[in-house]
């Protein structure tokens, strides 16, 4: 008989992709979604920005009376080109021009982690950066994949995951970071706050 986690893990995203990634390393979160306004965050760099928006999102499901006694993981992911933070993009036009102006280019994806143990109050942060190569889809290719409807639901409408990895030439860095979490810098935060990721396999 297995022995019951020392601690409840809550992933505060609505993300499948983050959720698979923690189920995959043998965890078993529950999901709590803080529904937060990622508007209302503002920073002067794309890193500062995905830190502070995964910091935001883990503070107000920690906050919440489900997360009791948790520990509790909030991400955000935006890429890095030309200097500016992109996020998901706001509809297929937007999408469209993302990938032309992305094509035969590097990107940088950042993700901002932040890890709250409810119990003691205590909170780590962090962010993970990944260098993307994407290659050079033709605008057919590129209008089939928008068409898709997968683009406007993932930060750089891109994901290494599903329909968009033939698009991409290879990264440099975690790819899990790319899909929205990186499980080596979580064990990482997990082991300033005293638990071995270890502990917390189901």
């Amino acid at each position: 008989m297995t022995a019951a986690p020392a601690h409840a893990l809550v992933l505060a995203s609505a993300s499948p992709a983050r959720l698979n990634l923690l189920r995959q390393a043998g965890l078993a979160p529950h999901v709590l979604v803080s529904n937060f306004d990622e508007d209302s965050v503002t920073a002067d760099t794309p890193a500062e920005l995905a830190l502070a928006l995964a910091e935001a999102k883990a503070a107000v499901v920690a906050g919440l009376e489900e997360a009791a006694g948790a520990l509790v993981i909030g991400c955000d992911s935006v890429l890095e080109l030309d200097g500016e933070a992109l996020g998901k993009p706001a509809d297929a036009a937007e999408a469209t021009a993302r990938w032309k102006a992305m094509r035969g280019r590097s990107g940088v994806l950042r993700t901002g982690h932040c890890v709250i143990d409810t119990a003691s109050a205590r909170r780590v942060s962090a962010t993970a950066s990944t260098t993307v190569h994407f290659g050079e889809p033709t605008d057919a290719e590129v209008a089939a994949y928008v068409a898709s409807g997968e683009p406007l639901h993932v930060a750089g409408a891109f994901t290494l995951d599903g329909l968009s990895s033939p698009f991409i030439e290879g990264i440099d860095g975690d790819p899990g970071n790319v899909i929205g979490l990186s499980m080596p810098l979580l064990r990482s935060l997990l082991g300033e706050l005293g638990v071995s990721i270890t502990d917390l396999w189901a």
